[in-house]
């Protein structure tokens, strides 16, 4: 009779580097000992990528709205949201917000939107190198659950990045859905980060700090290969990300890039990210959205 594994053997097993097994993943589905999943986690992570984490500030620009001349000094990357009317627009746009960015990196539009757009597969990837060549850094918005994964190649074929996979609604099962994530990085190379926590929050049916604090362990744990587990900072806010941070995060997207202080220097955005990562013993490391240090920032 085969014994279960516990977390303590499973525990061993990663700090080996030895690849888990589908009774290892369901057990670590299955547990209610959110403290324990969160130190595997956080010891995960630090083997991984030591106390570091890294926090990029976006400037967000919206299709329709008339770029400005300049766009902020302080940003790490520039982001364009909405959804083009047309692929051509799409590309148009793109090329001129990258010839506006002053070499900061431009991500656009939502991967769903552009499947949308491009109508088939050899369209999507057609699509995606017209993207590439006006030079974005990436898509901006990789919703995972929204796509099949026949798209996520064409366009990782294509060579536009993917950086983040995301996810749009919770995921029922979380240890089917990470272990998807894993299985595309593994035969794309896609991802530099994965964001587990949802983006749509059903006003009716918000998660729980637990469920999104064990969702972060999780990801840290079950998708190998990406060293990154993102956190939204302007989304989810300071508290639930720092409380992340401890649970495996290392990584904080959509910083704002204003340097405004109405409720005083400490709550200035940039401040305060960097107090709550030093708060909970890490160090902060700003990056582009390539996953670069931005030259000359101070940790």
């Amino acid at each position: 009779m085969t014994t279960a594994p516990t977390l303590d053997t499973i525990a061993q097993k990663l700090a080996a580097g030895t690849p888990l097994e589908r009774a290892d993943i369901a057990v670590l589905a299955a547990t209610t000992d959110l403290v324990q999943l969160g130190m595997l986690a956080s010891d995960v992570r630090r083997r991984r990528t030591g106390d570091a984490v890294t926090y990029v500030r976006v400037a967000e620009h919206r299709i329709g709205e008339p770029l400005p001349d300049a766009f902020p000094e302080t940003a790490g990357e520039i982001r364009l949201l909405g959804v083009p009317l047309t692929a051509e627009a799409a590309i148009a746009k793109a090329w001129a917000a990258v010839e506006r960015a002053n070499g900061v990196p431009v991500t656009a539009w939502a991967l769903a939107d552009l499947v949308a757009l491009a109508k088939d597969l050899e369209g999507l990837g057609t699509l995606a190198r017209g993207l590439r060549e006006a030079g974005l850094a990436g898509v901006a918005d990789v919703r995972v659950d929204l796509v099949e994964d026949a798209a996520i190649q064409w366009v990782m074929d294509a060579g536009l990045p993917l950086p983040v996979a995301a996810v749009h609604d919770a995921p029922a099962k979380p240890a089917v859905f990470l272990r998807r994530v894993a299985n595309l990085h593994r035969s794309t190379g896609a991802f530099q980060a994965i964001a587990p926590l949802a983006k749509h929050a059903p006003p009716l049916a918000p998660s729980t700090g637990y469920d999104d604090t064990r969702l972060v362990a999780l990801a840290t744990l079950l998708v190998e290969g990406v060293d990154r587990v993102q956190i939204d900072w302007r989304q989810h806010g300071a508290k639930l990300s720092q409380v992340g941070l401890v649970f495996g995060a290392n990584d904080l997207d959509n910083v704002p890039v204003t340097d405004d202080a109405p409720l005083g220097p400490r709550r200035a955005p940039l401040e305060e990210v960097r107090r709550n990562i030093v708060a909970a013993s890490l160090t902060p490391l700003a990056r582009t959205a390539r996953f670069e240090p931005v030259a000359g920032a101070a940790s």
